[in-house]
């Protein structure tokens, strides 16, 4: 049997990164709005609509979320991050009434995952969006996953277009799963083998008592 040339690495949970994961790679480039609350000397051609040299006090740009942890000081104000739009309370409101009808996959790939970022910046509303993350995830599990167990041999491009990156995960397991039970219901399934770690085991367990 084939040995697969690359083992996916899964992302951090909650607002904690795993630096091997793609996911979590491609989720410290997503570009969040700051405000800059000192100068900036010498940056100046990181705001491409000023001619400045620096970067000035108040300024507002966006930056990687990668740069804005490291800059970010709660003693030392260097900037202060604002919320994006989809984790104000207007989209909050949204979220409550019914999180299935949002695309969330078009509002931003890193729903979730992004929003736990955010709780690492100060802000009053941090308890507010971890409740809406949580509370999305539930309003939205039952239908994922229901929708991973109706689509048997089907095209589910569209089912899984409007999910966030997490849910797209949990549906292919819920897919991965019934298509195992449909193939063991037909007599598909593979034989059973010891895993590696076992025969690794035994192999080491020969090799002492031969010595």
């Amino acid at each position: 049997m084939d040995t697969p040339s690359y083992f996916p690495v899964p992302p951090g949970v909650g607002m904690e990164e795993n630096f091997l994961s793609l996911d979590d790679i491609l989720l410290s480039q997503e570009r969040l709005p700051v405000r800059t609350e000192c100068v900036f000397p010498r940056l100046g051609f990181l705001e491409k609509s000023s001619d400045s040299q620096d970067i000035p006090e108040g300024t507002k740009m966006e930056l990687p979320l990668w740069l804005c942890k490291g800059l970010y000081e709660k003693k030392r104000k260097v900037l202060s991050v604002e919320l994006p739009k989809i984790y104000k309370e207007g989209w909050r409101t949204v979220f409550t009434a019914d999180p299935n009808v949002v695309d969330l996959h078009k509002m931003g790939p890193y729903y979730y995952g992004l929003g736990s970022q955010m709780l690492h910046f100060d802000n009053p509303e941090n308890p507010d969006i971890a409740n809406a993350l949580l509370q999305t995830f539930i309003g939205r599990f039952r239908r994922t996953m229901d929708s991973s167990q109706n689509a048997y041999n089907e095209d589910t491009s569209v089912l899984v277009g409007r999910l966030d990156c997490l849910e797209k995960v949990l549906f292919r397991s819920g897919q991965n799963g019934l298509n195992g039970f449909q193939g063991w219901e037909k007599g598909q399934a593979a034989q059973l083998t010891a895993s590696s770690l076992v025969l690794n085991y035994r192999k080491r367990k020969l090799v002492d008592v031969q010595s």
